[in-house]
């Protein structure tokens, strides 16, 4: 059985000492770490990737906490399944003791917990972020009833539009061009124009 760890940043200016010394006190030796740092929105994940395949069956993996698996709980259970199920590695999640998948004794205990608390999280999880949502459509509504305009406010029509949609309309000049006169986009112009033969 191997034993190997897994660090991951979330940009390149984070600093991953922090990981490297809770995986040295596990032990995981230094050369059996791997190492992604990330920038920006790009989750390509070289040294996960190549963990990956270096696993074999029994093979110990070692995080600091849970989220280093994924951005989300459906990532992370995914990564989960593939490692503990596909594979047949386990995992020790160093923040959270109850997230470990080593047998104790001679039954499958470490796993069965493991796979119920990481459940459990990610059902607390998803329900947090239904509940953040409910609210926010709540509070949304309340405030369109209140009178509450969203959105950025719409450009008062010029006075001199209908003379210049006059002269578009009668193919003198190009919407281009209208749009230019009243100094507004040509999209603006044309939904003016059409907003306006709509109430005629």
């Amino acid at each position: 059985m191997e034993v190997y760890g897994y660090i991951r940043v979330s940009s390149k200016d984070q600093n991953v000492d922090r990981q490297v010394l809770a995986l040295r006190e596990f032990p995981v030796q230094d050369q059996n770490m791997f190492i992604d740092k990330l920038s920006g929105k790009d989750f390509q994940r070289p040294a996960y990737q190549k963990m990956i395949k270096t696993l074999k069956r029994k093979d110990l993996v070692v995080v600091k906490s849970i989220d280093r698996l994924g951005r989300n709980y459906n990532e992370i259970l995914e990564q989960w399944r593939i490692l503990t199920k596909v594979i047949a590695a386990d995992i020790v999640v160093l923040d959270m003791p109850l997230l470990d998948t080593r047998a104790k004794g001679n039954d499958l205990t470490g796993t069965f917990i493991a796979d119920l608390v990481l459940q459990i999280l990610s059902y607390v999880a998803q329900t947090e972020r239904e509940s953040i949502r409910r609210r926010q459509m709540e509070g949304i509504a309340a405030a369109k009833y209140r009178g509450v305009k969203f959105g950025r406010p719409s450009k008062p029509i010029p006075d001199n539009f209908h003379e210049v949609k006059s002269l578009w309309t009668q193919g003198f000049i190009s919407s281009r061009e209208g749009a230019r006169r009243l100094q507004v986009s040509q999209d603006t112009f044309l939904r003016w124009s059409r907003r306006l033969d709509l109430k005629e």
